[in-house]
């Protein structure tokens, strides 16, 4: 079933031009939008706890440029599986590479970190061919070995390298080219022993603390990447070194740094982050947890 729906529809509208993708995604959105209300509850319950202050006109707006963008996102994300690197490099522009250079002089390895936001999945196939840097990002497997295979081909076709879970600890003990290691930093924690908890718009939040253990382990310096949407299908990436030390970073303030550097990002266009994820669904049973791992916070 997932061949045939990869090669009778996911690979053909592939090859259409992003103009006509965008058109699809207009009758897209209204569908999603208007009609269905795609995942609406769990959106509105997001943007309402995040801005508490804005009015139910205001909190609308954003839903509606919200879904708008989604809609673009799933046909640009169609679009990888047969985009050419031309296009790709016409669409995505790593503005300020040259910032990492003191870094490739030094030979030192790199944390890249940022969230569900933008154009994400461009990064992948966009981002290798500006830094002379090795990008790495960790991922999980889908559970369909067809699709999970066609996925990995889509996203390492330009340089890019993904390693799973299972072989980080063998691929970063060997001796490899210089690398920088992207980690995603709003996802929803599924383990209440590794986490750090912190205000994130306007909410308690337990936060993934493996970039913080990552850099501290390899003295790896935080770069956190800003994608901006330019204008429709086009997209820019701005690099900013967070933390140049890590190892002389108290507990948590590396965690703080990107968390809060995310939220700054979406306060300023809350419209392009993934509202529809569920990012606080965990917080009503690590709640009971909180404290014990809040004196971890402190003591550490």
């Amino acid at each position: 079933m997932a061949a045939i729906l990869f090669y009778l529809i996911l690979k053909p509208l592939s090859m259409l031009p992003l103009r006509v993708l965008h058109a699809i995604s207009d009758l897209l959105c209204f569908f999603v939008d208007r009609v269905f209300g795609y995942r609406q509850k769990v959106i509105m319950q997001n943007l309402n706890n995040s801005f508490p202050d804005l009015s139910k006109a205001e909190i609308n707006e954003i839903r509606h440029k919200f879904y708008h963008h989604l809609t673009d996102l799933i046909v640009e994300s169609i679009k990888l599986f047969s985009i050419s690197e031309e296009e790709v490099l016409d669409r995505f522009k790593v503005t300020n590479p040259e910032i990492l250079e003191p870094y490739v002089k030094t030979n030192r390895n790199l944390i890249m970190v940022g969230g569900h936001y933008s154009n994400w999945e461009l990064l992948a196939v966009g981002g290798d061919q500006y830094l002379k840097h090795q990008t790495v990002a960790i991922y999980h497997s889908l559970a369909n070995k067809f699709m999970d295979a066609k996925m990995l081909a889509s996203r390492t076709k330009f340089g890019m390298k993904l390693i799973s879970r299972q072989e980080v600890k063998a691929f970063f003990s060997k001796k490899e080219d210089l690398t920088i290691t992207i980690f995603g930093i709003d996802q929803s924690p599924s383990n209440a022993k590794k986490v750090y908890w912190m205000e994130f718009l306007n909410q308690r939040t337990a936060v993934m603390f493996g970039a913080e253990k990552f850099a501290k382990a390899h003295d790896s310096p935080l770069i956190y990447a800003s994608i901006q949407k330019k204008k429709r299908g086009y997209y820019e990436m701005e690099l900013e070194v967070l933390i140049d030390e890590p190892l002389k970073c108290a507990y948590g303030e590396i965690t703080e740094a990107h968390t809060k550097r995310l939220e700054k990002q979406i306060l300023a266009e809350p419209q392009y982050w993934l509202w529809t994820h569920k990012r606080w669904k965990k917080s009503g049973n690590l709640k009971v947890l909180e404290q014990k791992f809040e004196d971890n916070n402190q003591t550490n």
